[in-house]
């Protein structure tokens, strides 16, 4: 009996370290969602089960409404202080970001105060450089009711403090506009009045993982989730991250993660927030796993090493992943998970042709 009992006592306190240092990770959806919508919660699920992580959905306020309509400012003090007031997180945590909910939880790294430190930062579909296109979000009565605000003044200082997205809109022919006007984007990014504290959260990550849609249409351009945009002053080119100034004079951190080899360059197949169960696998459940605890059966360190020689001419440093290096994971769930759509932004499951 007693041998039982000090076995029972030995496997327990040699689980106890893998419990106490599992990371958790927080989520933060996108435009016209809510973290009680089926779609971003069973995505929510996924990842915890996959990671065997514990997963938190932020709302900010009522959801769909003020993911339209409250400023970007407010929404990551809400944010801000959910994060702070969560003793799960105390010892740190992941966020995975879709679409414009990577806006929030950039905004809760570099903002925000006596918050628990990030460890990782997984950027599904994010505008982190801006979003230029007008309209930006489909046809549907709310979009044609935002387009037709944008066209009238985006950098007004009605339309800046009553509707969102207006805050990340940047117009590479109206940067006279956007540096006025623009009450969101200019400060996360650091561009006209330097920071260094954001700066210094932003390259404290330790991994940046930056992931695009190779058939995006949503985001214009859709280089803007790695940082890629228009030249000041003209539409064309599109400026790889590595040419902008952004990068160069190395505003927010980027250059320092990337030089250091912490910034994951990741380009999958398919539009707007389609993900297939294998890339959320590979490129975000990989990132939340914690290295305390055992590896999980779903994915295991060793795939992401055989990524690890991938690289581009424009990213020396970076891990770059695209649509040939995914070919050798393909398997046979055939399924693409819909994070995202126009404006109800419900996951669906589609069969692959």
């Amino acid at each position: 009996m007693a041998s039982v009992t000090l076995s029972r006592f030995f496997i327990f306190f040699t689980l106890l370290p893998v419990i106490t240092h599992s990371i958790p990770f927080v989520l933060f959806h996108g435009v016209a969602d809510s973290c009680t919508k089926k779609g971003v919660k069973h995505f929510t699920d996924l990842l915890s089960e996959w990671s065997n992580t514990q997963g938190y959905c932020i709302e900010i306020g009522n959801g769909v409404w003020d993911s339209w309509f409250m400023p970007f400012e407010d929404q990551v003090e809400i944010a801000c202080e959910k994060v702070k007031s969560m003793s799960e997180l105390n010892q740190g945590y992941n966020i995975v970001g879709l679409s414009q909910g990577n806006l929030v939880g950039r905004g809760v790294l570099e903002f925000c105060d006596g918050a628990p430190p990030v460890k990782n930062f997984i950027s599904v579909a994010g505008p982190h450089a801006g979003e230029a296109s007008v309209p930006f979000c489909g046809t549907g009565l709310m979009c044609v009711l935002v387009d037709s605000l944008i066209k009238l003044a985006i950098y007004s200082p009605t339309l800046q403090e009553h509707l969102a997205p207006a805050n990340y809109i940047k117009i590479p022919t109206d940067l006279d506009g956007y540096r006025e006007g623009c009450k969101f984007l200019p400060k996360l990014n650091n561009e006209f009045e330097k920071n260094a504290t954001y700066k210094e959260r932003f390259s404290s990550l330790q991994n940046l993982v930056l992931i695009m849609f190779d058939k995006e249409t949503v985001l214009v351009p859709k280089e803007t989730s790695w940082f890629g945009y228009f030249p000041d002053g003209a539409w064309d080119p599109i400026l790889p991250a590595q040419e902008t100034r952004l990068y160069i004079e190395d505003w927010i951190g980027l250059r320092t993660l990337d030089e250091a080899g912490r910034v994951k360059f990741v380009n999958v197949s398919g539009r707007h927030l389609d993900i297939s169960d294998d890339d959320m696998k590979e490129y975000i459940v990989s990132y939340l796993i914690d290295e305390n605890t055992p590896e999980s059966p779903v994915l295991t360190k060793s795939t992401r090493q055989q990524h690890s020689s991938s690289s581009d001419e424009n990213t020396p440093k970076s891990l770059v992943l695209t649509k040939s290096t995914r070919q050798q994971h393909s398997s046979s769930s055939g399924f693409i998970r819909k994070l995202g759509g126009q404006q109800d932004l419900q996951l669906k499951v589609i069969q692959k042709l």
